[in-house]
């Protein structure tokens, strides 16, 4: 045990911040230089404790005058709040990290309320399925890199039967109407129109001006990472009056996707930006938030609205040339974005509410969450609970990282899974496997409260990106 590695926790039980010189003391632990674990912390101990005599010291002076450095920077720093309550559902199933990244979030001086859905897990900034209210502030990293990123249904007068009749030919309607992966696009001879390359916002300044044409050749088309297109069976136990559709079971497509490479570049870019105008400590560097009665925060709120309009686009692009293609009347469509802030009345106040892997669930609002490729995923329609911002979780949340996925999970189970569910699927890697995500029935157990079921949507032909890229 006496020369056990020193990790970020022992050096925090010390005193030390999460910051850069915490960073800079592994660093310097790595080398061990002969020491005994218990003497190099002593001497990390007496660095924190008098930083200015090790200043000419070989092995600690950085650490010396990083921690000076530090302590300047706390001075500049935009000071944070005690951490506020926030309501967690599915609390059991959530990692811990997770749940530290929403005690940072409800530390910013502008966060009123927060909510963790039972699909959550760690990310960036905001955890995945994290929503956030805030006072008249925009959190880019609180959107998340993928702008607009949403759900779309079209649900046709074809029934169940269609599928199994007509496999071959709606794998080739797949292929044919869309393209997978990060950089994918068309070329002009072959790209979609659309009223949103119209908008005045790629006119606001150079950035946008310069993402025209990408996104022109990105319209209609799908992510990597855990985007698809698929056809499968929706069945409705009961007539929605709202929609119009009759009780029983039809041909449905459900895609995921969102703003590709313009919502990217947009996150990159004001994400930067927002750490530049606004100085957070280390552990928050993440939630650099824009003010919106600045410049600044008025064009990242415009771009955020044509990504978000964008993301749309590309489905409907999609959804239009796939029911050409069938031939087919629509009989409805439910469409809902996941990765966005929206201007909403909670409590009495207008607020900020970012939702960042969460379905919009106002009373009455309809959406999407779905399982995963070989697990059925659920119309739902919100119940408008003020606790959980009027929010639902996204789908059912990953329960391992990619990189683990991929080194423990076995081509031949998927497999196995997929034969036994009669789920054909093209493209994908190990990292999008069903048994890398929870269980979806336990995260639509842990949000009763939340939506009502309307209808289950079990896949049967999916298409996900075969290059391994990570647009998601």
């Amino acid at each position: 045990m006496e020369n056990k590695r020193i990790n970020g926790n022992d050096l925090l039980a010390l005193g030390y911040d999460e910051n850069s010189a915490l960073g800079v003391a592994l660093q310097i632990n790595k080398k061990r230089l002969g020491f005994t674990r218990e003497q190099m912390l002593a001497y990390f101990s007496a660095v924190l404790a008098n930083p200015e005599a090790y200043l000419e010291d070989a092995i600690f002076k950085t650490l010396a005058q990083e921690l000076l450095k530090q302590d300047e920077l706390e001075a500049s720093y935009i000071a944070l709040k005690e951490e506020g309550h926030y309501e967690i559902y599915g609390e059991e199933h959530i990692e811990e990290g997770a749940k530290q990244q929403m005690q940072v979030a409800m530390t910013l001086p502008v966060s009123v309320a927060g909510a963790l859905m039972p699909d959550a897990h760690q990310g960036y900034g905001l955890p995945i399925g994290g929503v956030l209210a805030t006072s008249n502030a925009v959190i880019p990293y609180g959107v998340g890199v993928d702008i607009g990123c949403r759900m779309a249904l079209s649900i046709f007068d074809l029934p169940a039967a269609y599928l199994t009749e007509h496999s071959d030919a709606l794998k080739k309607v797949i292929m044919q109407t869309t393209k997978f992966g990060a950089g994918q696009g068309f070329q002009k001879g072959d790209r979609a129109s659309h009223a949103v390359l119209e908008q005045d916002t790629f006119a606001m300044n150079d950035l946008l001006r310069s993402l025209k044409d990408k996104a022109w050749a990105q319209l209609g088309t799908s992510g990597g990472g855990n985007h698809f297109v698929e056809f499968g069976v929706i069945a409705f136990e009961q007539t929605d009056a709202d929609l119009g559709v009759q009780a029983g079971e039809y041909l449905a497509l459900l895609t995921h996707s969102g703003s590709r490479g313009l919502g990217a570049t947009l996150a990159d870019h004001y994400t930067k930006l927002a750490k530049q105008l606004c100085k957070l400590p280390y552990k928050a560097q993440h939630l650099a938030y824009l003010d919106l009665g600045t410049a600044e925060g008025q064009e990242y709120w415009m771009a955020m609205n044509l990504a978000g309009d964008y993301a749309s686009a590309c489905h409907e692009v999609i959804h239009e040339k796939v029911r050409q293609q069938l031939g087919a009347e629509r009989l409805a469509k439910v469409e809902n974005h996941h990765n966005f802030a929206w201007k909403e009345m909670w409590n009495g106040q207008e607020l900020i509410v970012h939702r960042k892997g969460a379905t919009p669930a106002a009373k009455g609002v309809m959406g999407i969450i779905p399982g995963s490729m070989a697990s059925p995923g659920f119309l739902v329609r919100g119940k408008g609970q003020m606790e959980s911002i009027n929010s639902a979780s996204h789908g059912a949340g990953r329960l391992m990282s990619r990189t683990k996925a991929i080194k423990t999970l076995a081509a031949a189970d998927l497999k196995a899974i997929l034969n036994d569910q009669g789920i054909t699927l093209m493209g994908a890697g190990m990292d999008e496997a069903p048994m890398a995500y929870k269980d979806i029935h336990t995260v639509m157990a842990a949000q009763q409260d939340l939506v009502d079921v309307l209808a289950t949507f079990s896949p049967k032909i999916v298409r996900m990106a075969d290059d391994g890229s990570r647009e998601d």
